[in-house]
């Protein structure tokens, strides 16, 4: 992921917290381009899992994957509850939800002038085949 200290773009810490979302089978993984729609942030990262224990796997994967490779993040909220956790990497925000709280909250429909990109997993089975 991170070599030799090199400063990775915000972009590409997004895919990878993606990536890593994924790798715990997280639902409906959505990247969210606030560039020019917010000023504290440049992506969000949004996900959901099936209930507390998912939610806790995926954010405990994001957390751990990027602390692995020296990324560490600076703010943390939620994870007591599990219904809406988030991890904050300033220039990206993660928010993992449980279907419910995703569902009443509505991001993606509050932030609705972004840009936003599906995160698929490439190394799921295509099941239209």
């Amino acid at each position: 992921m991170v070599k030799n200290n090199e400063q990775m773009d915000s972009y590409s810490l997004a895919k990878i917290m993606g990536d890593l979302a994924l790798s715990k089978k997280a639902e409906n993984v959505v990247l969210l381009n606030m560039k020019g729609v917010s000023g504290f942030t440049d992506y969000f990262l949004i996900c959901h899992g099936t209930g507390p224990l998912h939610v806790k796997a995926i954010y405990d994967a994001i957390e751990n994957g990027l602390f692995d490779e020296g990324i560490k993040a600076w703010h943390r909220e939620g994870y007591e509850n599990k219904n809406w956790v988030l991890l904050d990497y300033v220039d990206v925000v993660c928010h993992v939800f449980d279907g419910e709280s995703r569902n009443f909250y509505n991001l993606e429909g509050l932030w609705s002038d972004a840009e936003q990109e599906l995160i698929l997993d490439e190394a799921a089975p295509d099941d239209n085949k």
